[in-house]
C-alpha cells in the first residue's frame, strides 16, 4: 500500500527509524506505537456514534471479533449515554398528549415523596 521514497515495501524497523521516531522527536510528542494511533482513532470514531459496521470498514476488518479489540469504555461515553437517554425520557414525558404516569399523578396530589 505504501512505499519508501524509492518505491520500495516499507518495513516496520526502517519506517519507525527513519520516519516515524524524528517525526515524534520534531513535533515534541512522547514516544508512542504507530500502532497506537489506529486504537486511538477507532476509539474517537466510536465515541462519536460510529456503528461496529463503520468501524470494520475504517480499519479494514472483515470480522466484528477483530473490530471489537479496539473498542474501550469510557466514564465519559458512559455520562454521554445517560445524559441522552434522560433528555429523551424528559421529552417523551412531556411531549402533547402523553398520559402522566402514576408516579406523576401521585407526586401531583402530594403522595409520592
Amino acid at each position: 500500500m505504501f512505499t519508501s521514497s524509492g518505491g520500495r515495501p516499507l518495513r516496520r524497523s526502517n519506517f519507525c527509524r527513519r520516519v516515524w521516531h524524528p517525526a515524534l522527536r520534531a513535533a515534541g510528542l512522547p514516544p508512542i506505537h504507530f500502532h497506537d494511533y489506529a486504537d486511538t482513532g477507532n476509539q474517537f470514531a466510536a465515541d462519536e456514534g460510529a456503528n461496529l459496521r463503520e468501524l470494520m470498514d475504517r480499519m479494514g476488518h472483515s470480522t466484528a471479533r477483530a473490530a471489537m479489540a479496539y473498542l474501550h469504555g469510557s466514564d465519559e461515553r458512559q455520562q454521554a449515554i445517560a445524559d441522552a437517554l434522560s433528555s429523551r425520557a424528559a421529552a417523551e414525558l412531556n411531549r402533547p398528549g402523553t398520559r402522566p404516569s402514576g408516579t406523576q399523578r401521585a407526586r401531583r396530589r402530594g403522595r409520592a415523596s
